[in-house]
């Protein structure tokens, strides 16, 4: 079986890659979002995931709940606490590993059903460094106050908190730069639709013609 292509997708908080996700979707290119993996390896089970069992090993048995699943709130005193850059160089170092070797795994599945293209769905795609394994590189882009309004209808933040976050993150600018392509998501949905079966387009387009 022929691996996928993988193609790299990222933005700040509050741009909608998850819909451009869902737009890609009905173009034939479905997606693996690195969230929702990390997310399903830290919820409860009977056992201790892979992921769950270095964490707890690196951080204690504190950051693990009676149903072994992660005590974010632990965890994160702990990585934004006393424990400091080197605490958070280690979560990064064991989540990044797990989440890269799940995400590989299920865009296999999808290329064994057919899909010659995968989206991996990274927010932190180059901090993560899974954009050495990608083919190509998708940036979507709002401008800072779409991205303040939907963070705040969201996650149910203050403006100061949502724009602490965005302020943590690689600028749009910096991220544009380093991607192939990039999506403006606006308000306007016939024109993302739009951008995005372009970019679709010109990728298939670019393998037909280096395959």
């Amino acid at each position: 079986m022929k691996s996928p292509v993988l193609i790299g997708l990222c933005g700040r908080s509050g741009t909608g890659k998850g819909y451009v996700c869902k737009l890609f979707a009905e173009l034939g290119i479905p997606s693996v979002d690195t969230d929702a993996v990390y997310r399903a390896m830290t919820a409860p089970c009977e056992t201790l995931s892979p992921c769950m069992e270095e964490l707890v090993a690196a951080f204690g048995e504190e950051i693990r709940l009676p149903d072994n699943s992660l005590n974010r709130p632990a965890l994160s005193a702990i990585v934004f606490g006393e424990g400091g850059s080197e605490s958070l160089q280690t979560l990064n170092r064991i989540t990044h590993a797990h989440i890269l070797r799940e995400t590989k795994r299920l865009a296999e599945e999808y290329a064994a059903e057919g899909a010659e293209c995968v989206i991996i769905d990274a927010p932190v795609l180059f901090e993560s460094g899974f954009d050495a394994m990608c083919r190509f590189t998708v940036c979507v882009c709002a401008s800072e106050e779409t991205s303040v309004a939907r963070i705040i209808k969201r996650d149910g933040i203050t403006e100061e908190a949502a724009r602490r976050r965005l302020a943590s993150q690689i600028p749009t600018e910096e991220l544009m730069r380093r991607c192939d392509y990039h999506i403006e998501n606006e308000l306007h949905c016939d024109t993302l639709r739009t951008q995005t079966a372009e970019i679709a387009c010109a990728i298939r387009t670019a393998l037909g013609d280096k395959s």
